[in-house]
């Protein structure tokens, strides 16, 4: 007798007939189609963004919502972090009166760094160019400008520039005056590791690039000297 399950095509045209019944699954390759199903409607929670896990939860046996739970959690302190980490991304301009909420209630853990200047000095216009391209790399920190003497009254100018480095509403560091910055010849990368040994950044640079400015010089005056020491040797001769 003709097994009914066999697959050929006698039998195929039999069923589309409906003389033979449809063709009997196997349970093995039900049980695979059914995993299939499952796999096909339950995203795998750990590529799903927080609004898919709330979309999906109904979705999931009672054996993955514990697992579910912990990596919502931490799905949910990263994006916390992330979006600390970028609220800030500019040099933005205070005045004293906005001092206590921006510098000292910026935040647990949030550095900030607060640029004392006044318009008309070429040093402090060069440093408020590096601070907003500083501000762009470094969106963690808080960077912030104010007109000295509207921030504290009576400051004197020949204390500026003046860079003041906060964190939790205390001062870190403070730099006051041209000499400690280096005159015009500052460059951003020299400001950024300057910012970065008061703890408020973290540079990506190995060294001080005013280090290897310094010993070009000194490597230059020496030959220098050298130089001029074989010139009096052959006068002498």
């Amino acid at each position: 007798m003709q097994d009914p399950n066999e697959d050929t095509e006698w039998n195929d045209i039999l069923r589309k007939k409906g003389i033979l019944p449809p063709k009997e699954t196997p349970k093995e390759d039900e049980e695979e189609e059914q995993l299939f199903q499952q796999q096909s409607v339950v995203k795998t929670y750990e590529s799903m963004s927080l609004e898919e896990l709330e979309e999906n939860e109904d979705e999931f046996s009672e054996d993955d919502e514990a697992a579910i739970e912990m990596y919502r959690q931490k799905r949910l302190s990263e994006w916390k972090a992330n979006q600390v980490k970028n609220v800030f991304g500019e040099l933005n301009e205070i005045s004293g009166q906005d001092y206590i909420n921006e510098v000292n209630k910026a935040g647990d853990g949030i550095w900030v760094i607060l640029h004392l200047y006044k318009q008309g000095i070429p040093l402090c216009t060069l440093i408020n160019q590096h601070l907003c391209a500083l501000a762009r790399k470094f969106p963690q920190t808080k960077f912030l400008k104010s007109i000295s003497t509207t921030c504290i009254p009576n400051y004197p100018d020949r204390n500026l520039p003046t860079v003041f480095v906060y964190r939790n509403g205390e001062m870190k560091a403070q730099f006051i005056g041209a000499l400690v910055f280096g005159g015009m010849n500052l460059k951003v990368n020299e400001l950024e590791w300057k910012l970065s040994e008061s703890g408020a950044i973290k540079t990506d640079l190995e060294e001080n690039p005013h280090k290897q400015i310094q010993d070009k010089l000194m490597t230059s005056i020496r030959c220098s000297a050298t130089t001029k020491h074989d010139s009096d040797d052959s006068d002498g001769d």
